[in-house]
């Protein structure tokens, strides 16, 4: 490797001296702690010091950094790591289940987004990763069922995608450089969620709970929508999570494909088939059949409250198998080790917590070749 790389800071001097005040902050919404909390916990420093230091009005002495490295359980070349870009704004994301999740929640959980962004950093010097090729089709909060329609074909026929199913939603996603991975973190009540970013690649979190493909599936769909639709001013927003419900449905379930399909009233069976075949649950089936007028509301209500009545609506019948798996980092990592850079010492030089590296990426060091 060329001598040139950015290597780790190896003495407490320079880590003060390339000190990143975000990274403070970061490290500590990794652990779901507030100023208050991380100043309990440490027996060097005071919360109106973590202020200073998180503000930039004073920079840690290297006796300081030593010790909250070691309450935050991170590295102390974490405090230079490339978490964030030095001119980029405070990172915010879509929340799937932004009304069910805490402030601190969703901190905690675009922290882990910090830790993916400095992987990819450090593995784009050595691997080639996807071009990024994100179709932007921005819309506003009275865009139409039949514009968001367009959008996710259009999405679909910018990507090359064929008629019909789409047979792994999280790969195709990663193909195009989008980065993927799974919280497998304990952030209970965040559901998936995404982060656009205007210097980075964007990222999808997918949840590591629910253990069901169909779901996941139309997770990864909806996080695609908001990517391709939606500005990080839209968080929140409750026309654009309806808008990237739209657009999972639209991409996933296609009109010209899917439309002859349908049936128009409950039949299960039918609609058991078509989830095997189309990967989808039997809810957004209906939903779908709903939308294009293939079923009346009132059939839909009816299939509706039968599914509810069933407990059907958080445990469908047939069940279609473990959820698509991210494998662009893993694979990254894996060719990252055979070209001599094994993943422990990226992580080290990364400045990275070893221990939640390894959660995020779940590696298996003997996953098949997967063309990146």
């Amino acid at each position: 490797m060329s001598d040139s790389r950015v290597k780790a800071p190896s003495t407490g001097a320079e880590v003060v001296a390339l000190f990143a005040r975000q990274n403070l902050r970061i490290g500590r919404e990794l652990r779901g702690w507030s100023q208050v909390e991380l100043a309990q916990r440490s027996s060097t420093v005071t919360a109106a010091s973590i202020s200073q230091f998180e503000n930039g009005h004073s920079r840690p002495s290297a006796a300081t950094l030593d010790g909250l490295a070691s309450t935050l359980r991170v590295p102390v070349a974490f405090f230079t790591a490339r978490l964030t870009a030095a001119d980029e704004p405070q990172v915010t994301g879509f929340f799937r289940s932004l009304r069910s999740t805490t402030p601190r929640q969703r901190r905690q959980a675009l922290a882990l987004v910090g830790l993916v962004r400095a992987l990819v950093a450090e593995l784009e010097e050595v691997t080639a990763l996807p071009v990024l090729t994100l179709p932007r089709h921005p819309v506003d909060d009275e865009a139409k069922d039949d514009v968001i329609e367009c959008i996710a074909q259009n999405v679909r026929d910018e990507w090359g995608l064929c008629p019909g199913p789409v047979s792994d939603v999280v790969r195709c996603i990663e193909r195009r450089g989008i980065v993927t991975t799974r919280a497998h973190t304990s952030l209970d009540g965040v559901d998936a969620f995404s982060v656009p970013t205007p210097t980075r690649r964007p990222v999808i979190v997918l949840g590591a709970d629910k253990g069901l493909r169909d779901r996941s599936r139309f997770d990864a769909a909806h996080e695609l929508g908001h990517l391709v639709m939606h500005n990080p001013a839209d968080e929140g927003s409750r026309a654009a999570e309806l808008q990237a419900h739209q657009f999972a449905s639209a991409f996933l379930m296609p009109a010209e494909d899917i439309y002859d399909q349908l049936p128009s009233k409950a039949d299960w069976p039918r609609l058991l088939e078509l989830k095997r075949v189309w990967q989808v649950s039997i809810a957004a089936l209906l939903k779908r059949a709903q939308t294009l007028e293939v079923m009346t509301p009132a059939t839909y209500m009816q299939a509706y409250k039968f599914m509810s009545v069933r407990g059907w609506r958080k445990n469908e019948p047939g069940r279609l198998g473990s959820p698509e798996s991210p494998v662009l980092l893993q694979t990254a990592v894996n060719v990252a080790a055979a070209a001599g850079e094994p993943l422990s010492e990226l992580i080290a030089r990364a400045g990275l917590p070893y221990d939640e590296v390894m959660a995020l990426l779940r590696v298996d060091h003997h996953i098949p070749h997967v063309e990146i």
